[in-house]
Protein backbone atom coordinates (compact mmCIF):
# COMPACT_ATOMS: atom_id res chain seq x y z
CA UNK A 1 0.00 0.00 0.00
CA UNK A 2 1.23 3.53 -0.74
CA UNK A 3 1.71 6.03 1.52
CA UNK A 4 -0.92 8.45 0.09
CA UNK A 5 -3.30 5.09 0.73
CA UNK A 6 -2.06 5.13 4.07
CA UNK A 7 -3.47 8.31 5.24
CA UNK A 8 -6.95 7.85 4.09
CA UNK A 9 -9.90 6.84 6.75
CA UNK A 10 -9.76 3.21 7.08
CA UNK A 11 -13.60 3.83 6.00
CA UNK A 12 -12.10 4.50 2.83
CA UNK A 13 -9.75 2.60 2.34
CA UNK A 14 -11.61 -0.42 -0.03
CA UNK A 15 -13.22 2.34 -2.17
CA UNK A 16 -12.39 3.29 -5.63
CA UNK A 17 -9.58 5.70 -4.35
CA UNK A 18 -7.66 3.06 -3.37
CA UNK A 19 -8.52 0.93 -6.51
CA UNK A 20 -7.22 4.55 -8.52
CA UNK A 21 -4.15 4.17 -6.70
CA UNK A 22 -3.55 0.65 -7.32
CA UNK A 23 -3.63 1.48 -10.69
CA UNK A 24 -1.22 4.32 -10.34
CA UNK A 25 1.10 1.85 -9.16
CA UNK A 26 0.78 -0.67 -11.45
CA UNK A 27 1.43 2.07 -14.20
CA UNK A 28 4.62 3.33 -12.65
CA UNK A 29 5.86 0.22 -12.45
CA UNK A 30 5.49 -0.70 -16.05
CA UNK A 31 7.30 2.83 -16.99
CA UNK A 32 10.10 1.66 -14.78
CA UNK A 33 10.31 -1.90 -16.36
CA UNK A 34 10.21 -0.70 -20.04
CA UNK A 35 12.96 1.81 -19.15
CA UNK A 36 14.77 -0.18 -17.58
CA UNK A 37 14.56 -2.67 -20.63
CA UNK A 38 15.30 0.07 -22.94
CA UNK A 39 18.56 0.36 -21.02
CA UNK A 40 19.42 -3.49 -21.60
CA UNK A 41 18.45 -2.96 -25.03
CA UNK A 42 20.84 0.19 -25.60
CA UNK A 43 23.53 -1.53 -23.72
CA UNK A 44 23.46 -4.79 -25.76
CA UNK A 45 23.65 -3.03 -28.78
CA UNK A 46 26.68 -0.60 -27.64
CA UNK A 47 27.85 -4.14 -26.42
CA UNK A 48 27.18 -5.76 -29.54
CA UNK A 49 28.45 -2.81 -31.67
CA UNK A 50 32.02 -3.05 -29.85
CA UNK A 51 32.57 -6.60 -30.23
CA UNK A 52 31.98 -6.45 -33.98
CA UNK A 53 34.64 -3.76 -34.07
CA UNK A 54 36.93 -5.65 -31.63
CA UNK A 55 36.71 -8.22 -34.03
CA UNK A 56 37.24 -6.10 -37.37
CA UNK A 57 40.39 -4.47 -35.71
CA UNK A 58 41.81 -7.49 -33.92
CA UNK A 59 41.41 -9.15 -37.69
CA UNK A 60 43.43 -6.46 -39.42
CA UNK A 61 46.12 -6.30 -36.73
CA UNK A 62 46.86 -9.67 -36.57
CA UNK A 63 47.02 -10.13 -40.31
CA UNK A 64 48.81 -6.80 -40.63
CA UNK A 65 51.18 -6.56 -37.54
CA UNK A 66 53.64 -8.59 -39.14
CA UNK A 67 54.09 -6.51 -42.42
CA UNK A 68 56.04 -4.27 -39.99
CA UNK A 69 59.01 -6.30 -39.79
CA UNK A 70 60.27 -7.96 -42.81
CA UNK A 71 63.17 -10.80 -43.33
CA UNK A 72 66.86 -9.41 -44.70
CA UNK A 73 69.55 -11.57 -45.56
CA UNK A 74 72.82 -9.59 -45.03
CA UNK A 75 76.33 -10.01 -46.86
CA UNK A 76 79.68 -8.74 -47.75
CA UNK A 77 79.17 -7.71 -51.25
CA UNK A 78 82.85 -7.10 -53.08
CA UNK A 79 82.03 -4.22 -55.66
CA UNK A 80 84.13 -5.76 -57.99
CA UNK A 81 85.48 -2.97 -60.78
CA UNK A 82 86.32 -5.79 -63.28
CA UNK A 83 82.40 -7.28 -62.62
CA UNK A 84 80.83 -3.67 -62.86
CA UNK A 85 82.81 -0.79 -65.32
CA UNK A 86 85.27 -3.52 -67.28
CA UNK A 87 85.78 -0.96 -69.92
CA UNK A 88 86.49 1.60 -67.20
CA UNK A 89 83.62 4.17 -66.99
CA UNK A 90 81.99 4.38 -64.15
CA UNK A 91 80.02 7.20 -64.51
CA UNK A 92 76.09 7.58 -63.40
CA UNK A 93 74.90 7.10 -66.32
CA UNK A 94 77.08 4.35 -67.71
CA UNK A 95 76.29 2.43 -63.97
CA UNK A 96 72.10 3.04 -65.03
CA UNK A 97 72.69 1.43 -68.45
CA UNK A 98 74.98 -1.07 -68.04
CA UNK A 99 74.21 -4.54 -68.05
CA UNK A 100 71.68 -6.27 -65.00
CA UNK A 101 73.57 -9.50 -65.13
CA UNK A 102 76.59 -7.22 -63.43
CA UNK A 103 74.82 -7.20 -60.31
CA UNK A 104 73.42 -10.54 -60.40
CA UNK A 105 77.01 -11.96 -60.75
CA UNK A 106 78.21 -9.62 -58.17
CA UNK A 107 75.27 -11.08 -55.66
CA UNK A 108 75.90 -14.35 -56.85
CA UNK A 109 79.27 -14.18 -55.65
CA UNK A 110 77.97 -12.68 -52.02
CA UNK A 111 75.77 -15.87 -51.90
CA UNK A 112 78.55 -17.83 -52.40
CA UNK A 113 81.29 -16.96 -50.32
CA UNK A 114 78.33 -16.58 -47.08
CA UNK A 115 76.83 -20.36 -47.66
CA UNK A 116 80.31 -21.29 -48.96
CA UNK A 117 78.97 -23.09 -51.69
CA UNK A 118 81.45 -25.09 -54.48
CA UNK A 119 81.54 -22.79 -57.67
CA UNK A 120 80.74 -25.92 -59.79
CA UNK A 121 77.50 -26.43 -57.67
CA UNK A 122 75.05 -24.22 -59.65
CA UNK A 123 71.98 -25.69 -58.71
CA UNK A 124 73.09 -25.61 -55.10
CA UNK A 125 73.54 -21.49 -56.31
CA UNK A 126 70.50 -21.55 -57.86
CA UNK A 127 68.60 -22.63 -54.83
CA UNK A 128 70.54 -20.12 -52.83
CA UNK A 129 69.55 -17.04 -55.33
CA UNK A 130 65.59 -18.03 -54.83
CA UNK A 131 65.77 -17.07 -51.05
CA UNK A 132 66.61 -13.37 -52.72
CA UNK A 133 64.12 -10.96 -53.85
CA UNK A 134 64.27 -10.36 -57.84
CA UNK A 135 64.92 -6.51 -57.06
CA UNK A 136 68.29 -7.43 -55.37
CA UNK A 137 69.94 -6.34 -58.35
CA UNK A 138 68.05 -2.92 -59.19
CA UNK A 139 68.95 -2.48 -55.55
CA UNK A 140 72.54 -2.46 -56.15
CA UNK A 141 72.56 -0.82 -59.42
CA UNK A 142 70.42 2.51 -57.99
CA UNK A 143 73.14 2.34 -54.61
CA UNK A 144 76.17 2.17 -57.50
CA UNK A 145 74.55 5.06 -59.60
CA UNK A 146 73.90 7.19 -56.28
CA UNK A 147 77.25 6.55 -54.72
CA UNK A 148 79.79 5.22 -57.43
CA UNK A 149 82.33 5.47 -55.18
CA UNK A 150 81.49 2.12 -53.80
CA UNK A 151 83.29 0.51 -56.85
CA UNK A 152 86.30 -0.76 -55.42
CA UNK A 153 84.91 -1.43 -51.97
CA UNK A 154 83.28 -4.28 -49.70
CA UNK A 155 80.34 -3.03 -48.08
CA UNK A 156 77.78 -5.02 -46.04
CA UNK A 157 74.37 -4.89 -47.61
CA UNK A 158 71.24 -5.89 -46.57
CA UNK A 159 69.11 -7.46 -49.00
CA UNK A 160 65.39 -8.38 -49.04
CA UNK A 161 64.69 -11.97 -48.95
CA UNK A 162 61.52 -13.20 -51.03
CA UNK A 163 57.69 -12.91 -49.58
CA UNK A 164 57.88 -16.87 -49.74
CA UNK A 165 60.95 -16.91 -46.83
CA UNK A 166 59.58 -14.18 -44.59
CA UNK A 167 56.35 -16.02 -45.20
CA UNK A 168 58.27 -18.54 -43.61
CA UNK A 169 60.11 -17.27 -41.27
CA UNK A 170 57.03 -15.56 -39.44
CA UNK A 171 55.52 -18.67 -39.54
CA UNK A 172 52.88 -18.38 -41.85
CA UNK A 173 54.14 -21.63 -43.91
CA UNK A 174 54.87 -24.34 -41.49
CA UNK A 175 57.68 -26.51 -42.20
CA UNK A 176 56.02 -29.46 -40.95
CA UNK A 177 53.57 -30.13 -43.32
CA UNK A 178 54.67 -31.97 -46.77
CA UNK A 179 57.30 -30.41 -49.10
CA UNK A 180 54.92 -30.88 -51.69
CA UNK A 181 52.21 -28.56 -50.01
CA UNK A 182 54.54 -25.70 -49.13
CA UNK A 183 56.22 -23.20 -51.59
CA UNK A 184 59.26 -23.44 -49.80
CA UNK A 185 61.62 -26.66 -50.08
CA UNK A 186 63.98 -28.41 -47.94
CA UNK A 187 66.36 -27.43 -49.43
CA UNK A 188 66.01 -23.82 -49.07
CA UNK A 189 64.69 -24.44 -45.42
CA UNK A 190 68.16 -25.62 -44.95
CA UNK A 191 69.58 -22.35 -46.64
CA UNK A 192 67.90 -20.50 -44.13
CA UNK A 193 68.88 -22.95 -41.33
CA UNK A 194 72.26 -21.59 -42.03
CA UNK A 195 71.45 -18.15 -42.37
CA UNK A 196 70.00 -17.83 -39.30
CA UNK A 197 73.18 -19.81 -37.60
CA UNK A 198 75.62 -17.62 -38.76
CA UNK A 199 73.40 -14.64 -38.51
CA UNK A 200 73.23 -13.74 -41.81
CA UNK A 201 69.48 -14.30 -41.70
CA UNK A 202 67.13 -11.54 -39.35
CA UNK A 203 63.83 -9.88 -39.11
CA UNK A 204 64.52 -5.96 -39.07
CA UNK A 205 61.68 -3.26 -39.07
CA UNK A 206 60.57 -2.52 -42.20
CA UNK A 207 61.06 0.77 -43.53
CA UNK A 208 60.79 -0.16 -47.29
CA UNK A 209 56.75 -0.24 -46.01
CA UNK A 210 57.25 3.84 -45.07
CA UNK A 211 59.66 5.01 -48.10
CA UNK A 212 59.50 2.17 -51.16
CA UNK A 213 56.31 2.82 -53.61
CA UNK A 214 54.79 0.10 -55.71
CA UNK A 215 56.05 -2.91 -57.06
CA UNK A 216 54.89 -6.44 -58.46
CA UNK A 217 57.12 -7.85 -56.19
CA UNK A 218 55.49 -7.75 -52.12
CA UNK A 219 58.43 -7.85 -50.14
CA UNK A 220 59.93 -4.61 -52.46
CA UNK A 221 56.28 -2.82 -52.14
CA UNK A 222 55.62 0.40 -49.41
CA UNK A 223 53.09 3.09 -48.96
CA UNK A 224 55.57 5.96 -49.50
CA UNK A 225 54.54 7.37 -53.05
CA UNK A 226 51.22 6.90 -51.67
CA UNK A 227 51.84 8.77 -48.51
CA UNK A 228 53.17 11.69 -50.51
CA UNK A 229 50.01 11.53 -52.85
CA UNK A 230 47.65 11.71 -50.03
CA UNK A 231 49.60 14.64 -48.55
CA UNK A 232 49.20 16.58 -52.00
CA UNK A 233 45.54 16.12 -52.23
CA UNK A 234 44.97 16.92 -48.48
CA UNK A 235 46.81 19.90 -49.41
CA UNK A 236 44.67 20.68 -52.29
CA UNK A 237 41.54 20.33 -50.67
CA UNK A 238 42.50 22.01 -47.88
CA UNK A 239 43.52 24.90 -49.44
CA UNK A 240 39.97 24.86 -51.30
CA UNK A 241 37.33 23.42 -49.13
CA UNK A 242 38.36 25.94 -45.94
CA UNK A 243 37.86 29.01 -47.69
CA UNK A 244 35.22 28.23 -49.67
CA UNK A 245 33.39 26.47 -47.34
CA UNK A 246 33.56 29.22 -44.59
CA UNK A 247 32.76 31.85 -46.91
CA UNK A 248 29.64 30.15 -48.06
CA UNK A 249 28.20 29.05 -45.15
CA UNK A 250 28.98 32.76 -43.74
CA UNK A 251 27.46 34.17 -46.67
CA UNK A 252 24.04 32.04 -46.00
CA UNK A 253 23.61 32.17 -42.31
CA UNK A 254 24.65 35.99 -42.05
CA UNK A 255 23.85 37.91 -44.91
CA UNK A 256 21.62 36.06 -47.39
CA UNK A 257 17.89 36.99 -47.64
CA UNK A 258 15.53 34.21 -46.15
CA UNK A 259 13.49 33.31 -49.52
CA UNK A 260 12.74 30.82 -51.84
CA UNK A 261 15.91 30.05 -53.47
CA UNK A 262 18.48 30.48 -50.41
CA UNK A 263 15.89 27.58 -49.19
CA UNK A 264 16.42 25.57 -52.65
CA UNK A 265 20.32 26.27 -52.01
CA UNK A 266 19.95 24.96 -48.52
CA UNK A 267 18.18 21.71 -49.41
CA UNK A 268 20.95 21.09 -52.47
CA UNK A 269 23.74 21.52 -50.01
CA UNK A 270 22.15 18.88 -47.46
CA UNK A 271 21.27 16.79 -50.64
CA UNK A 272 25.00 16.93 -52.25
CA UNK A 273 26.13 15.85 -48.40
CA UNK A 274 24.60 12.88 -49.23
CA UNK A 275 25.33 11.90 -53.11
CA UNK A 276 27.72 8.22 -53.40
CA UNK A 277 31.07 9.60 -53.85
CA UNK A 278 31.56 7.75 -56.97
CA UNK A 279 29.00 10.87 -58.50
CA UNK A 280 31.60 13.29 -57.50
CA UNK A 281 34.11 10.89 -59.36
CA UNK A 282 32.24 10.57 -62.65
CA UNK A 283 31.85 14.91 -62.53
CA UNK A 284 35.60 15.32 -61.83
CA UNK A 285 36.46 12.88 -64.89
CA UNK A 286 34.15 15.08 -67.21
CA UNK A 287 35.12 18.43 -66.17
CA UNK A 288 38.71 18.39 -64.81
CA UNK A 289 40.06 15.63 -67.31
CA UNK A 290 37.90 15.35 -70.23
CA UNK A 291 37.43 19.61 -70.38
CA UNK A 292 39.58 20.75 -68.30
CA UNK A 293 42.27 18.20 -69.82
CA UNK A 294 44.21 18.11 -66.45
CA UNK A 295 46.35 15.70 -66.16
CA UNK A 296 45.26 12.22 -65.39
CA UNK A 297 46.40 11.05 -62.25
CA UNK A 298 47.63 13.47 -60.92
CA UNK A 299 47.21 14.87 -57.08
CA UNK A 300 45.76 18.00 -58.14
CA UNK A 301 42.85 16.67 -60.02
CA UNK A 302 41.89 14.49 -56.73
CA UNK A 303 42.76 16.95 -54.78
CA UNK A 304 39.81 18.90 -56.81
CA UNK A 305 37.36 15.83 -56.49
CA UNK A 306 37.32 15.46 -53.09
CA UNK A 307 37.24 19.41 -52.63
CA UNK A 308 33.67 18.47 -54.16
CA UNK A 309 32.95 15.88 -52.17
CA UNK A 310 34.52 17.72 -48.67
CA UNK A 311 32.48 21.07 -49.19
CA UNK A 312 29.12 20.22 -48.12
CA UNK A 313 30.11 18.34 -45.06
CA UNK A 314 31.86 21.89 -43.96
CA UNK A 315 29.43 24.13 -44.88
CA UNK A 316 26.79 22.23 -42.68
CA UNK A 317 29.19 22.19 -39.67
CA UNK A 318 30.37 25.61 -40.69
CA UNK A 319 26.64 27.03 -40.36
CA UNK A 320 25.91 24.83 -37.13
CA UNK A 321 29.18 26.28 -35.52
CA UNK A 322 27.18 29.77 -36.39
CA UNK A 323 24.14 28.93 -35.69
CA UNK A 324 25.34 28.00 -32.04
CA UNK A 325 26.78 31.68 -31.31
CA UNK A 326 23.78 33.10 -29.59
CA UNK A 327 22.40 36.41 -30.85
CA UNK A 328 23.49 38.53 -27.68
CA UNK A 329 26.78 38.50 -29.23
CA UNK A 330 25.18 39.72 -32.18
CA UNK A 331 23.22 42.08 -30.96
CA UNK A 332 25.90 43.77 -28.85
CA UNK A 333 28.01 44.17 -31.08
CA UNK A 334 25.88 46.34 -33.57
CA UNK A 335 24.79 47.69 -30.24
CA UNK A 336 28.02 49.64 -29.95
CA UNK A 337 28.37 50.34 -33.57
CA UNK A 338 30.00 47.38 -35.34
CA UNK A 339 28.90 46.71 -39.22
CA UNK A 340 27.05 43.71 -39.52
CA UNK A 341 30.60 42.68 -41.31
CA UNK A 342 32.51 43.99 -38.38
CA UNK A 343 30.28 41.70 -36.10
CA UNK A 344 30.61 38.26 -38.02
CA UNK A 345 34.06 38.72 -38.52
CA UNK A 346 34.81 40.60 -35.19
CA UNK A 347 32.96 38.73 -33.02
CA UNK A 348 30.78 35.15 -34.72
CA UNK A 349 33.13 33.87 -36.33
CA UNK A 350 36.10 33.70 -33.62
CA UNK A 351 33.48 32.20 -31.46
CA UNK A 352 32.33 29.36 -33.93
CA UNK A 353 36.15 28.70 -35.21
CA UNK A 354 36.14 25.14 -32.52
CA UNK A 355 33.02 24.08 -34.85
CA UNK A 356 34.63 25.39 -37.66
CA UNK A 357 38.27 23.24 -37.32
CA UNK A 358 36.03 20.20 -36.36
CA UNK A 359 33.95 19.75 -39.25
CA UNK A 360 36.89 20.80 -41.87
CA UNK A 361 39.04 18.13 -39.76
CA UNK A 362 36.23 15.56 -40.39
CA UNK A 363 35.46 16.73 -43.54
CA UNK A 364 39.18 15.76 -44.63
CA UNK A 365 39.31 12.72 -42.55
CA UNK A 366 36.18 11.73 -44.55
CA UNK A 367 37.93 12.64 -48.07
CA UNK A 368 41.33 10.63 -46.49
CA UNK A 369 39.76 7.59 -46.77
CA UNK A 370 37.47 7.97 -50.07
CA UNK A 371 38.46 5.89 -52.68
CA UNK A 372 35.87 5.60 -55.25
CA UNK A 373 36.08 9.15 -56.41
CA UNK A 374 39.49 8.46 -57.15
CA UNK A 375 39.43 5.44 -58.67
CA UNK A 376 36.95 7.22 -61.48
CA UNK A 377 39.87 9.82 -62.60
CA UNK A 378 42.83 6.73 -62.74
CA UNK A 379 44.51 7.33 -59.46
CA UNK A 380 45.33 3.36 -59.33
CA UNK A 381 48.96 3.71 -61.81
CA UNK A 382 51.50 1.81 -61.38
CA UNK A 383 53.76 4.54 -59.50
CA UNK A 384 57.10 3.71 -58.23
CA UNK A 385 58.27 7.23 -58.62
CA UNK A 386 57.95 9.91 -55.66
CA UNK A 387 55.48 12.94 -57.25
CA UNK A 388 57.50 16.46 -56.46
CA UNK A 389 54.51 18.41 -57.50
CA UNK A 390 50.92 17.86 -57.59
CA UNK A 391 50.65 17.66 -61.06
CA UNK A 392 52.83 14.68 -61.48
CA UNK A 393 51.47 11.13 -61.93
CA UNK A 394 50.84 9.64 -58.32
CA UNK A 395 48.30 7.36 -56.31
CA UNK A 396 46.63 7.78 -52.58
CA UNK A 397 46.79 5.32 -49.55
CA UNK A 398 42.97 3.95 -50.14
CA UNK A 399 43.72 3.20 -53.84
CA UNK A 400 46.86 1.45 -52.78
CA UNK A 401 45.16 -0.84 -50.28
CA UNK A 402 42.53 -1.55 -53.32
CA UNK A 403 45.46 -2.53 -55.81
CA UNK A 404 47.07 -4.87 -53.48
CA UNK A 405 44.05 -6.56 -52.07
CA UNK A 406 43.32 -7.60 -55.38
CA UNK A 407 47.23 -9.21 -55.75
CA UNK A 408 47.02 -13.51 -55.18
CA UNK A 409 50.05 -13.59 -54.34
CA UNK A 410 50.16 -14.67 -49.80
CA UNK A 411 52.92 -11.75 -49.11
CA UNK A 412 50.51 -9.28 -50.17
CA UNK A 413 47.40 -9.84 -48.31
CA UNK A 414 49.98 -8.84 -45.09
CA UNK A 415 50.74 -5.73 -46.90
CA UNK A 416 47.21 -4.76 -47.42
CA UNK A 417 46.61 -4.88 -43.51
CA UNK A 418 49.46 -3.08 -42.82
CA UNK A 419 48.54 -0.07 -45.19
CA UNK A 420 44.80 -0.16 -43.45
CA UNK A 421 46.74 0.19 -40.18
CA UNK A 422 48.41 3.01 -41.48
CA UNK A 423 45.40 4.71 -43.01
CA UNK A 424 43.65 3.99 -39.44
CA UNK A 425 45.90 5.97 -38.04
CA UNK A 426 46.41 8.69 -39.32
CA UNK A 427 42.27 8.98 -39.86
CA UNK A 428 42.35 8.68 -35.65
CA UNK A 429 45.10 11.24 -35.41
CA UNK A 430 43.04 13.82 -37.72
CA UNK A 431 39.73 13.18 -35.34
CA UNK A 432 42.13 13.21 -31.91
CA UNK A 433 43.27 16.57 -33.58
CA UNK A 434 39.29 17.44 -33.77
CA UNK A 435 38.73 16.80 -30.21
CA UNK A 436 41.95 19.11 -29.15
CA UNK A 437 41.32 22.10 -30.96
CA UNK A 438 37.61 22.10 -30.28
CA UNK A 439 38.75 21.83 -26.50
CA UNK A 440 41.53 24.58 -27.08
CA UNK A 441 38.85 27.19 -28.37
CA UNK A 442 35.84 26.00 -26.77
CA UNK A 443 34.26 28.66 -25.21
CA UNK A 444 31.42 28.90 -22.77
CA UNK A 445 28.37 31.28 -22.10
Amino acid sequence: MTEAASRLPASRLGGPEVRTISKIDIGLRRRYAAERRFRTYGLVAVSIAICFLLVLFGSIVGKGYTAFQQTRITMMVDFDPKIIAPDGDRSQAAIQSGDAFRFDDLIAASLQRTLEIDPNDEDGLYDALDLLSKGSAPMLRSMLASDPSLIGTKRSISFYATGDVDAFVKGAIRADIPESQRLIKDKHIALIDKLEKDGALRLAFNTGLFTNGASTRPEMAGVGVALVGSLYMMLVVLVLSLPLGVAGSVYLEEFAPKNRWTDLIEVNINNLAAVPSIVYGLLGLAVFINFAHLPRSASLVGGLVLTLTTLPTIIITTRAALKAVPPSIREAGLGIGASKMQTVFHHVLPLAMPGVLTGTIIGLAHALGETAPLLMIGMKAFIVEYPTTPFDPATALPTQIYMWATEPERAFTERTSAAIIVLLVFLLAMNSLAIILRRAFERRW
